[in-house]
């Protein structure tokens, strides 16, 4: 069963990284297309699970609503804020995205693949230290 997330929490993290919390109603952003906004920001709101657990949606909007729900994607599920995001609840719009805190296991997955996809550059990494520490000791290669 997922822990509660409080809307309130959800916007505090996405102002630190920058959007805009346009503060809409809840009613607003249930009727209104995001499109609608000349400002790009975001918008949450508080949302019960069918068991009633309580998570927030957060909603992009703006002329350029598609990079603001990515933004809100990437800001919410940095490692050092550890949120889940996703889009599988049936009511939401195509502009909204499911918050909730993520499960240890989503965190170990997450780390696991960011070390994978920065190995390679470690390992570079890696080499070219053993080679310099090797020249500055006198062993350098001749050719």
């Amino acid at each position: 069963m997922p822990r509660v997330t409080r809307a309130h929490t959800v916007a505090h993290h996405l102002v630190q990284g920058g959007l805009t919390d346009l503060k809409l109603s809840e009613a607003a952003q249930k009727k209104d297309r995001p499109g609608l906004y000349r400002e790009d920001g975001f918008a949450v709101r508080s949302y019960h699970t069918p068991d009633g657990t309580l998570l927030t949606v957060a909603g992009a909007y703006g002329p350029d609503w598609v990079m603001t729900r990515a933004a809100i994607r990437y800001r919410l599920e940095q490692p050092y804020i550890r949120y889940t995001v996703t889009d599988d609840a049936h009511e939401l719009g195509d502009h909204e995205l499911l918050v909730r805190w993520a499960t240890g296991e989503e965190l170990r997955a997450r780390r696991q693949t960011a070390a994978a996809r920065q190995a390679p550059l470690v390992a570079l990494i890696r080499r070219q230290e053993a080679e310099r520490a090797a020249e500055d000791a006198g062993q350098s290669a001749l050719f």
